[in-house]
């Protein structure tokens, strides 16, 4: 099996910031490859350099075989981009806007109409197809987007956090909707920091974080290769750090307790991996209670993609996102500007 897409040691700074840094991944054709990770991460910043938008510092990029430094408009002959931020003319009917499309990627006169006809049925848009686009709600923009994105059938896809705030009815139309172009054979890229879409779509799965790739894999081997149960728990509501280490020694030394993470983010709360046997969850607070530790909250689950970036970075994903955020209100307004186009 050939690579579709193939990414190597590629790095890209905005001034001092290192937006990517030694990023290599290469996707087989047919896959669905998610890059999951918080906001900041250099999600974005690697899709702008895979699809010609931002020229790299360093490394190699090809698509479909295609070099896309040397050879950039056969890359983007080969590729579909669908960014984020959704942009169609709104004076247009959503009819229109297909045409406009078919004719900017020069497709065959003849192919036109059943082309626009196949992607208003697989997205669920013939009732709206000519409304003005002005018109359409959200989840109809994006299905739209994703329309045009595909009309010319690229052997690659690329989709930048295709989902997001979308209602349930338009999640599940795209998840669908690129579930039935994987049986086609089309090769997908997509970023995400929802973690039960890349879980349900995803062949394998790259967790960046600051720019670096931690972990890549099938989302079922990442889970694995972490191993054990977890607790989640907290001692008050805001745990004082000092009683937070205690009862980190306390429970690292139960037999059933494989490691304890504090997560200082979310109030000093502790992260455990333990044993996965029915009585842990009872071991663990008894043990705890016995010590004279009083537990506020307790809550056992199997591990997660993010279970994967916490054992990896020391915090989850909402933390990141948390982190992040804070990071740019703290920021005078020009450098937050700055920031925002480095951390994409």
């Amino acid at each position: 099996m050939t690579d579709a897409v193939r990414v190597e040691r590629l790095r890209k700074t905005f001034g001092t910031a290192r937006a990517v840094d030694d990023i290599s991944f290469a996707v087989p054709e047919g896959e669905i490859f998610g890059l999951l990770g918080p906001n900041g991460a250099g999600k974005t910043t690697t899709l702008k350099c895979l699809c010609t938008l931002t020229k790299p510092d360093r490394g190699q990029l090809y698509i479909a075989g295609a070099n896309v430094l040397r050879s950039p408009r056969l890359a983007r002959q080969r590729l579909g981009y669908i960014a984020q931020d959704i942009a169609l003319d709104k004076m247009l009917t959503g009819r229109e806007l297909l045409h406009l499309q078919a004719s900017l990627y020069h497709l065959p006169s003849a192919q036109i109409n059943d082309r626009i006809h196949q992607m208003l049925n697989l997205l669920d848009l013939n009732d709206y197809a000519d409304r003005l686009i002005g018109e359409y709600s959200g989840g109809l923009k994006k299905r739209l987007d994703l329309a045009a994105g595909f009309l010319h059938q690229p052997q690659v896809l690329v989709l930048d956090e295709p989902t997001v705030g979308l209602d349930i009815e338009s999640r599940q139309v795209v998840w669908d909707f690129l579930r039935s172009l994987k049986a086609q054979g089309t090769t997908i890229v997509l970023t995400s920091h929802y973690l039960e879409e890349v879980d349900a779509l995803a062949d394998r799965v790259a967790i960046i974080d600051r720019g670096c790739v931690i972990a890549c894999d099938a989302p079922a081997q990442l889970k694995q290769q972490v191993g054990g149960d977890r607790i989640t728990l907290k001692l008050e509501e805001f745990t004082p750090v000092s009683v937070a280490i205690a009862a980190q020694e306390l429970l690292t030394a139960l037999p059933v307790v494989q490691s304890v993470i504090i997560n200082q983010i979310q109030g000093n709360s502790l992260n455990l991996v333990v044993q996965p046997q029915n009585n842990v969850a009872t071991i663990v607070q008894q043990a705890l209670e016995t010590a004279g530790f009083n537990v506020f909250s307790l809550a056992r689950s199997r591990p997660s993609l993010d279970d994967v970036y916490l054992a990896a970075t020391g915090k989850t994903l909402m933390d990141a996102e948390l982190a992040a955020a804070e990071g740019r209100k703290a920021l005078p307004a020009g450098k937050q500007r700055r920031s925002r186009k480095a951390a994409a």
